[in-house]
Protein backbone atom coordinates (compact mmCIF):
# COMPACT_ATOMS: atom_id res chain seq x y z
CA UNK A 1 0.00 0.00 0.00
CA UNK A 2 1.26 3.47 -0.47
CA UNK A 3 -0.03 5.96 1.54
CA UNK A 4 0.55 10.00 0.45
CA UNK A 5 1.51 12.47 2.65
CA UNK A 6 2.27 16.47 2.19
CA UNK A 7 4.70 18.61 4.75
CA UNK A 8 3.04 22.20 5.34
CA UNK A 9 5.72 23.72 6.42
CA UNK A 10 8.72 22.46 4.69
CA UNK A 11 10.07 18.83 4.57
CA UNK A 12 12.23 19.47 7.93
CA UNK A 13 10.22 16.76 10.15
CA UNK A 14 8.79 14.03 7.35
CA UNK A 15 6.87 11.52 9.16
CA UNK A 16 9.07 7.91 9.23
CA UNK A 17 9.65 4.58 10.56
CA UNK A 18 12.63 4.48 13.02
CA UNK A 19 13.25 0.66 11.48
CA UNK A 20 11.90 -0.93 8.62
CA UNK A 21 9.49 -3.28 10.61
CA UNK A 22 7.73 -0.81 13.07
CA UNK A 23 4.13 -0.41 12.89
CA UNK A 24 4.41 3.61 13.16
CA UNK A 25 5.65 6.50 11.73
CA UNK A 26 7.24 8.97 14.21
CA UNK A 27 5.22 12.36 14.15
CA UNK A 28 7.07 15.29 15.34
CA UNK A 29 6.34 18.38 16.79
CA UNK A 30 6.44 21.45 14.19
CA UNK A 31 5.31 24.61 15.11
CA UNK A 32 3.15 26.97 13.51
CA UNK A 33 4.98 30.13 13.35
CA UNK A 34 9.12 29.52 12.65
CA UNK A 35 9.69 31.54 16.16
CA UNK A 36 8.01 29.16 18.52
CA UNK A 37 11.15 27.04 19.65
CA UNK A 38 9.95 25.57 22.33
CA UNK A 39 6.20 24.09 23.82
CA UNK A 40 5.77 23.73 27.29
CA UNK A 41 3.25 21.65 28.81
CA UNK A 42 2.37 21.86 32.57
CA UNK A 43 1.52 18.63 34.66
CA UNK A 44 -2.23 17.97 34.22
CA UNK A 45 -2.49 19.96 31.06
CA UNK A 46 -3.20 18.96 27.42
CA UNK A 47 -1.83 20.63 24.64
CA UNK A 48 -2.69 20.18 20.87
CA UNK A 49 0.47 19.68 18.51
CA UNK A 50 0.81 20.07 15.10
CA UNK A 51 2.95 17.69 13.07
CA UNK A 52 3.39 19.67 9.95
CA UNK A 53 1.83 16.62 8.10
CA UNK A 54 -1.46 15.77 6.33
CA UNK A 55 -1.98 13.06 4.82
CA UNK A 56 -4.33 10.71 2.29
CA UNK A 57 -6.00 7.76 3.58
CA UNK A 58 -7.59 5.63 1.77
CA UNK A 59 -10.94 4.12 1.84
CA UNK A 60 -11.33 1.40 4.32
CA UNK A 61 -8.57 2.74 6.11
CA UNK A 62 -7.62 5.40 9.63
CA UNK A 63 -5.01 6.54 10.67
CA UNK A 64 -4.79 6.07 14.49
CA UNK A 65 -2.32 8.32 16.27
CA UNK A 66 -0.66 6.32 19.29
CA UNK A 67 1.59 6.83 22.26
CA UNK A 68 5.96 6.23 21.56
CA UNK A 69 6.28 4.03 24.54
CA UNK A 70 9.79 5.95 25.64
CA UNK A 71 7.86 9.05 25.91
CA UNK A 72 4.78 8.07 27.49
CA UNK A 73 7.41 6.21 29.96
CA UNK A 74 10.18 8.85 30.78
CA UNK A 75 8.46 12.00 30.56
CA UNK A 76 4.64 10.93 30.67
CA UNK A 77 3.28 12.45 27.99
CA UNK A 78 0.61 10.34 26.80
CA UNK A 79 -1.54 10.88 23.26
CA UNK A 80 -5.34 11.00 23.64
CA UNK A 81 -8.36 9.83 21.53
CA UNK A 82 -6.71 10.86 17.91
CA UNK A 83 -8.33 8.82 14.75
CA UNK A 84 -7.45 10.48 11.10
CA UNK A 85 -10.09 9.18 8.86
CA UNK A 86 -10.09 8.74 5.31
CA UNK A 87 -11.70 11.87 3.74
CA UNK A 88 -9.81 14.37 6.14
CA UNK A 89 -7.46 16.04 4.47
CA UNK A 90 -6.21 18.97 7.04
CA UNK A 91 -3.10 18.73 8.97
CA UNK A 92 -2.84 15.97 11.94
CA UNK A 93 -2.76 17.50 15.04
CA UNK A 94 -1.47 14.94 18.72
CA UNK A 95 -3.60 15.63 21.31
CA UNK A 96 -0.48 15.00 24.25
CA UNK A 97 -1.33 15.35 27.74
CA UNK A 98 1.14 15.55 30.23
CA UNK A 99 0.33 12.85 33.69
CA UNK A 100 3.35 13.09 35.43
CA UNK A 101 4.45 15.83 37.96
CA UNK A 102 7.05 17.79 36.08
CA UNK A 103 6.83 20.43 33.72
CA UNK A 104 7.82 19.16 29.80
CA UNK A 105 9.46 20.94 27.14
CA UNK A 106 9.42 20.05 23.68
CA UNK A 107 11.65 21.69 20.74
CA UNK A 108 10.45 21.67 17.24
CA UNK A 109 11.13 17.54 15.83
CA UNK A 110 10.88 16.25 19.08
CA UNK A 111 9.22 13.27 18.35
CA UNK A 112 5.38 13.29 20.06
CA UNK A 113 3.60 10.11 18.73
CA UNK A 114 3.41 7.33 15.95
CA UNK A 115 1.00 7.01 13.04
CA UNK A 116 -0.51 3.43 12.36
CA UNK A 117 -2.86 2.66 9.64
CA UNK A 118 -5.26 0.78 10.73
CA UNK A 119 -8.06 -1.27 8.53
CA UNK A 120 -12.11 -0.16 8.90
CA UNK A 121 -14.77 -2.05 9.04
CA UNK A 122 -17.76 -0.32 7.65
CA UNK A 123 -20.80 -2.18 9.57
CA UNK A 124 -24.32 -1.01 9.33
CA UNK A 125 -25.98 -0.26 12.59
CA UNK A 126 -29.00 -1.00 13.32
CA UNK A 127 -31.30 -0.08 16.45
CA UNK A 128 -33.06 -2.76 18.14
CA UNK A 129 -36.18 -2.80 20.39
CA UNK A 130 -35.11 -5.67 22.53
CA UNK A 131 -32.56 -5.19 24.77
CA UNK A 132 -31.32 -9.04 24.59
CA UNK A 133 -28.87 -8.34 21.91
CA UNK A 134 -27.99 -11.75 21.43
CA UNK A 135 -31.10 -13.77 21.89
CA UNK A 136 -32.12 -13.21 18.33
CA UNK A 137 -29.61 -14.26 16.02
CA UNK A 138 -26.51 -15.88 18.06
CA UNK A 139 -23.47 -13.63 17.26
CA UNK A 140 -21.09 -14.52 19.64
CA UNK A 141 -19.37 -17.46 21.55
CA UNK A 142 -19.62 -15.98 25.06
CA UNK A 143 -21.75 -16.14 27.36
CA UNK A 144 -20.12 -13.12 29.45
CA UNK A 145 -23.76 -11.58 29.35
CA UNK A 146 -23.03 -7.78 31.11
CA UNK A 147 -20.63 -8.54 33.32
CA UNK A 148 -17.76 -5.02 32.96
CA UNK A 149 -15.24 -3.95 34.80
CA UNK A 150 -13.59 -7.16 35.87
CA UNK A 151 -16.43 -8.94 36.09
CA UNK A 152 -14.23 -11.66 34.37
CA UNK A 153 -11.77 -11.90 37.09
CA UNK A 154 -11.89 -12.37 41.44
Amino acid sequence: MILQYHMLRGNDFPPVRANPSDAGLDLRWTPAEPAETVLQIKPGDTALVPTGCKFGVPHGYMLEIKNKSGIAYKRQLLVGACVVDSGYDGEVFVNLHNTGRETQYLQPGDKVAQAVVVPVVHARFMASEDPDLYEWYPITISDRGDGALGSTGK
